[in-house]
């Protein structure tokens, strides 16, 4: 009987009047969007082209032909970006990891060790990491230590990875404080170990609280790769320097930025879809 009742349900007149409503209300605010968007976008292209000085800035900076020649060059570049991005990664995740758990950690006999973490995690968060690739990129070969390589690669991922664990270490502690105490206490009362209880019950947490920031801290890692350059290593930034100072033309560094933004732009896209979507996990559990 219900099963004919809700086959034979279709919606009021008011119901149809109010979808047409929000039709028609959904379309004149995606008209007044795409008007609003090309008069701006035109305006300041109209001001571009217009420009006195927009034909030289064309030559310079936008030349296609030169744009072309050196673009092999500038994407070898990038691999060593792509290359320094992962391997840093992995090493900053590991190191961040372990900094943050003994910075959250209340055991005494670890008490010098989350004093370390603290003061590591303010001298490398507190330095521009320019400065940071200058000191090791430099100072470590001028220590002529044994069985450390001076290879400027090396030293540019260290210097990076050094920095990064510290703002990484920052944003997994967050999660792992954000965990409410009840669940330490529930999966103590279950008999679980301090141990056990923060790597089955507190860290899972914490992590998928904590991937969209890490996500942008990926992106900006992508980014900075570039500050290796100071040191010689010839990667994109690098390579378009090389070619702009052999013709004083700048298309080389478009190329790079566009290089970039090619990577960048869907990563933050998907960031902003993870934090999209964690937000309203938030909001369906708040509601429940």
């Amino acid at each position: 009987m219900s099963e004919r009742v809700n086959s034979a349900w279709s919606p009021s007149s008011r119901e149809i009047q109010r979808r047409g409503e929000r039709k028609r209300i959904s379309r004149r605010q995606g008209i007044i969007a795409a008007v609003s968007t090309t008069v701006v976008l035109g305006s300041l292209f109209t001001v571009l082209v217009t420009s006195p000085g927009w034909e030289i800035v064309k030559k310079t900076f936008f030349d296609i032909d030169y744009g072309r020649e050196v673009f092999p060059t500038v994407i070898a570049g990038l691999w060593i970006n792509l290359q320094l991005t992962f391997i840093g990664g992995a090493a900053i995740g590991i190191i961040a990891l372990g900094l943050a758990l003994l910075r959250t950690t209340k055991s005494p006999a670890l008490t010098p060790f989350r004093f370390l973490a603290t003061a590591y995690v303010d001298i490398f968060r507190g330095a521009p990491l320019i400065l940071i690739i200058l000191l090791v990129g430099f100072g470590v070969p001028a220590l002529r230590l044994k069985g450390i390589s001076s290879n400027v690669i090396f030293l540019g991922t260290v210097a990076v990875v050094l920095t990064y664990s510290a703002y990484v270490a920052e944003v997994i502690r967050s999660g792992i404080l954000s965990i409410h105490p009840s669940q330490r206490a529930a999966a103590r009362s279950l008999g679980l170990t301090s141990g056990q209880t923060m790597r089955y019950v507190v860290l899972p947490q914490a992590i998928r609280r904590v991937v969209p920031p890490l996500l942008n801290d990926f992106v900006s890692l992508l980014k900075d790769t570039g500050l290796v350059s100071i040191l010689g290593v010839t990667d994109a930034v690098r390579a378009a320097q090389i070619n702009a100072s052999r013709t004083f033309n700048y298309t080389p560094y478009v190329v790079a930025a566009v290089l970039f933004l090619l990577i960048t732009i869907p990563m933050t896209r998907y960031t902003d879809r993870a934090i999209r979507q964690r937000t309203n996990a938030q909001s369906s559990e708040g509601a429940i």
